[in-house]
């Protein structure tokens, strides 16, 4: 098992842990930074004062009560749907490919894709607010157009890798998928 560090697109660090399981089995992870102790204090007192003061404008106890529930209820909210810890990316080559979303709650959120289904793996580009972002994603079959792509379907959007990652989890994945096209000596031509 091999971890390294990268960059996140917004700059925060990320870490990509490489697992080889079997020659045609391989798990990738990028587990993004923890939610920051400080960063949600800061926040949690800003909501508070703000209650405090319109609680001393007002003299009404209600205003306090309101905004501890709605604090607690937004956090519980946030670290349940909205923070990811982890994205692991699970591809075995007879059998497809797992994607895992694993939250800061402890929820954890799992597509798996037929290796059937799956045309290629690759990295794409996008233009977002000015800037060129690169993003990895699984192209499956169209059912209708062999030469076609029914759906892309992109893979770590929450901790957004820059390419020099992306560069890393792309190699590992195209040797896998490398295993099961078939060689020209396999299939009879020569």
């Amino acid at each position: 098992m091999a971890e390294r560090w990268f960059r996140s697109a917004s700059g925060a660090p990320i870490a990509l842990r490489r697992r080889q399981h079997s020659a045609c089995c391989r798990e990738l992870s990028v587990r993004c930074p923890r939610l920051q102790l400080r960063s949600l204090s800061a926040v949690t007192s800003a909501v508070w004062l703000a209650a405090y003061g319109l609680f001393a404008l007002s003299e009404n106890s209600m205003v306090l009560s309101a905004a501890i529930f709605i604090t607690l209820i937004g956090l519980i909210i946030y670290l349940h749907f909205v923070k990811i810890d982890q994205e692991s990316l699970l591809v075995i080559g007879s059998l497809g490919i797992q994607v895992t979303s694993s939250y800061a709650s402890g929820k954890e959120s799992t597509t798996f894709i037929e290796m059937s289904q799956v045309k290629d793996v690759v990295i794409n580009e996008a233009i977002h607010m000015q800037e060129v972002i690169y993003y990895l994603c699984i192209l499956l079959w169209d059912p209708g157009d062999p030469e076609g792509v029914s759906e892309v379907v992109p893979l770590f959007q929450s901790s957004k890798p820059r390419l020099d990652c992306l560069i890393e989890v792309y190699k590992s994945c195209q040797e896998i998928l490398e295993q099961r096209k078939p060689t020209p000596q396999a299939s009879g031509i020569k």
